[in-house]
């Protein structure tokens, strides 16, 4: 079993860093706020630390999962910062979405300590994680990758190596391009459906089991007839994604008018007081002239 560090207990590093206790791993956790980290030592019997740093030393691995590319420079490289307690020869794997650049010069700075990097950004959302069956994208070398990927298996169900450092990130942003384009799509067949006069959940029942069916519709279409906003991934972070996707998407030469706009439609969503509502909530922006 390994010994690991976990900065970042949010919605989702919270049950992530549980799910590594579970397994057997020896964990401490840090956040920014420490009751959130007191209240998960309590909860997995496990250690937590004041600052990342503390959190880091004498550990084999160190998994980040915090908000943006800001926010993971401060915990890695900032003055009480991951590199200032990381042991050399330690991994470091970070899950947070960010941008292909900052995975990129954060292993740059870590190799130089002879500290290898991994980005690992996750889809599955608030439930995958809870239920440890999370997807994980992962750039970096395969011998560190072979070596990590025993342990990341405590909250995946699929972890695949996709390229080196900022393949994960990339591969994210393609995730959050095409979930995209499906929400928006099931939002406006739903919303079709009642302006029909249908049965919007006899509909999907139906048009589920054959070539419509995605994951947005098995696992949302119910709360979204029912107008409930409260089932996962926040509009403000999928804005945050899209806009990662949108501007690597300018630099490589790739076309998204479809990412485009429904980035705008969440705008929309955002001006509708719906910052956190999930991102299937673009059904709301159809309905509210109804």
């Amino acid at each position: 079993m390994a010994k690991v560090a976990f900065i970042g207990l949010g919605v989702m590093g919270y049950p992530m860093a549980g799910h590594l206790v579970k397994q057997g791993h020896q964990v401490t956790v840090f956040n920014r706020t420490t009751a959130k980290a007191e209240q998960w030592a309590t909860d997995y019997q496990g250690e937590f630390a004041l600052t990342p740093a503390l959190a880091a030393q004498g550990q084999d691995i160190v998994f980040t999962c915090v908000g943006n590319d800001d926010d993971l420079r401060q915990v890695i490289l900032g003055e009480n910062g991951v590199i200032h307690g990381i042991k050399s020869g330690a991994v470091l794997v970070d899950h947070t979405t960010a941008s292909a650049d900052v995975a990129r010069e954060v292993a740059a700075i870590l190799a130089d300590k002879d500290i290898e990097f991994m980005d690992a950004p996750v889809s599955g959302g608030q439930a995958g994680a809870e239920n440890g069956v999370l997807t994980v994208m992962i750039g970096g070398k395969e011998s560190v990758f072979n070596q990590v990927k025993p342990v990341i298996e405590s909250y995946s169900r699929c972890a695949e190596l996709l390229g080196d450092v900022g393949a994960g990130q990339l591969t994210k942003m393609v995730n959050q391009i095409c979930i995209a384009g499906v929400v928006q799509g099931l939002a406006e067949g739903l919303h079709f459906a009642k302006s029909a006069g249908l049965d919007g959940l006899k509909v999907v029942e139906v048009i589920s089991k054959g070539a419509a069916q995605s994951w947005q519709m098995e696992n949302r279409y119910q709360t979204m007839w029912q107008g409930e906003y409260d089932f996962g991934f926040a509009i403000d972070w999928m804005r945050k994604d899209l806009g990662i996707a949108l501007e690597e998407g300018r630099r490589n030469g790739s076309h998204l008018p479809v990412t485009a706009l429904v980035d705008q439609f969440y705008s929309e969503v955002q001006a509708m007081k719906g910052n956190r509502w999930d991102t299937s909530s673009l059904l709301a922006r159809l309905e509210k002239n109804r």
